[in-house]
């Protein structure tokens, strides 16, 4: 009998796997504790080592009335090998559609900046602005002229309107590009923000100067 090995458990399944190979036969367990013996796997493992390998698909396990039947050729392997290829070949080209799809969603929001590089929103942006500053402003007028003339608070109430109703036209615009970037680009509420220059407490200009007082 051959003087048993100090083996891992690689070089124990690699050595039980050899001997279905160079034999290719049908063994029973009986069999292969044998034939595993003399080739210096440690006797008391040899069960384990072999189930180990049925349950990965490396040997082929078949009852027979009483008795278990083993057997394995070396195509097996080569099988499981092709197959475990095919696989990962399967999760690259996943992969790869995953990262196409990432890129074409880029190119698409960055299409989106390069139609704007006219300066349409910035100019949005900055006409908002100006007729926020000057509703401020007419609001502080009308706020020191109350207890004044009526008829110059009247003129400024109206003035008043005026800058109301264009600051809102210009929120209106905002929102409805916001609501274009989220709907039609597929943007997030945060993206599009961030890519107009607001933030969630963006709102109608009478709004914030009233939470104010």
């Amino acid at each position: 009998m051959a003087k048993t090995q100090r083996m891992s458990m690689e070089e124990k399944r690699k050595a039980v796997l050899r001997v279905y190979h160079d034999g290719k036969e049908v063994y029973t367990e009986k069999e292969v504790i044998a034939l595993a013996t003399k080739a210096g796997v440690n006797q008391n493992t040899i069960a384990d080592v072999n189930q180990a390998l049925v349950d990965d698909g490396l040997v082929e396990k078949e009852k027979i009335g009483g008795s278990n039947f083993f057997w394995s050729f070396p195509a097996k392997k080569d099988r499981l090998n092709q197959l475990a290829h095919e696989e990962c070949l399967k999760k690259i080209e996943a992969l790869k559609a995953g990262v196409k799809e990432a890129d074409a969603r880029l190119a698409d929001a960055k299409r989106g900046r390069e139609e704007d590089e006219g300066g349409e929103r910035a100019k949005k942006m900055a006409r908002r602005e100006e007729l926020k500053k000057g509703l401020a402003g007419a609001q502080a007028e009308l706020d020191k002229l109350k207890q004044n003339d009526p008829k110059e608070i009247a003129n400024l109430e109206k003035e008043l309107t005026l800058v109301t109703g264009a600051a809102h036209r210009w929120t209106d615009n905002i929102f409805s590009s916001k609501d274009y970037l989220v709907k039609k680009k597929g943007m997030m509420k945060k993206e599009a923000n961030k890519f107009l220059g607001i933030t969630d407490a963006f709102d109608y200009p009478e709004d914030k100067i009233s939470s104010k007082k």
